[in-house]
């Protein structure tokens, strides 16, 4: 039985990632533990990018007056 893993969080994701690519900027990695580096790399980026876009979406909201939330829009003339 497989233990569950807790979420990382960004940072954390992002320290992973930063291992990855220094193993594989070796060239010390075999080629069947490069490939599947390289996918992991790419489900860590995947869920970085959706966390990142998430934190995005949140911050470009303001809490108006009555509670509610809304699109923070820049108005250009």
């Amino acid at each position: 039985m497989k233990a569950v893993e807790k979420e990382l969080s960004f940072e954390e994701n992002i320290k992973k990632l930063e291992t990855i690519v220094k193993e594989l900027e070796t060239g010390e990695v075999p080629l069947d533990d490069a490939i599947n580096k390289f996918n992991e790399a790419c489900m860590v980026a995947k869920v970085c990018d959706s966390k990142l876009k998430n934190a995005t979406d949140a911050v470009n909201k303001i809490l108006k007056e009555d509670g509610t939330l809304e699109e923070f829009k820049i108005e250009e003339e």
